[in-house]
């Protein structure tokens, strides 16, 4: 029964898998969940295409659209910080996220939320409401957690990315050995 979808907030689960040291492999990911899954969304902001500028997140988008997964990208936008001066970009999928996860809550039974970002606090409060249980997965194993408190204590359930990677990891283990496979393969 596909039950599940995963709601990737991009930029947060590259930040943390940054801190810890891993490589997340999208394909090992979404097989993870196998027929249980019937959606797995991926979003980022990307820089607009202009000459001279090159945003080396495109090619993961590119492979993450022909392999499964529903990518929802926008432009980020530049703006001037008034208190210094300087120039920062802004790409938040904050919205994007909660209205696609609010729109599959009654096709769902579960939502995992790839993400430590506090704003998606009331989003679980409100899928939960729709009988969906929400997993949150990030880390509170970097010198600042990366997962906001009160997001950890509204979901049910916290995974760590690390202990995550490492059952995605396991998983294909097993699948290839009970096939006869090689465990490296």
């Amino acid at each position: 029964m596909r039950d599940t979808a995963l709601f990737i907030d991009g930029s947060n689960i590259y930040a943390t898998a940054k801190a810890l040291g891993l490589n997340v492999k999208y394909d090992k990911l979404r097989d993870y969940f196998g027929s249980s899954l019937l959606r797995a969304n991926y979003y980022s902001a990307v820089i607009p295409r202009r000459e001279g500028l090159i945003d080396d997140i495109r090619p993961l988008l590119d492979w993450l659209s022909y392999n499964g997964y529903c990518v929802v990208t926008k432009d980020t936008k530049e703006f001037v910080d008034k208190v210094t001066g300087k120039t920062k970009i802004k790409g938040n999928m904050d919205t994007e996220i909660t209205v696609d996860a609010l729109e599959l809550a009654p096709r769902i039974k579960h939502a995992v939320l790839f993400s430590g970002d506090g704003d998606f606090t009331y989003l679980v409060k409100a899928l939960q409401r729709k009988g969906v249980r929400v997993t949150a997965i990030s880390t509170l194993e970097t010198e600042f957690p990366m997962i906001a408190d009160e997001l950890r204590r509204a979901v049910d359930e916290f995974v760590d990315l690390k202990v995550f990677i490492d059952l995605i990891n396991q998983a294909v283990v097993k699948e290839t050995v009970s096939r006869g496979g090689s465990r490296y393969a």
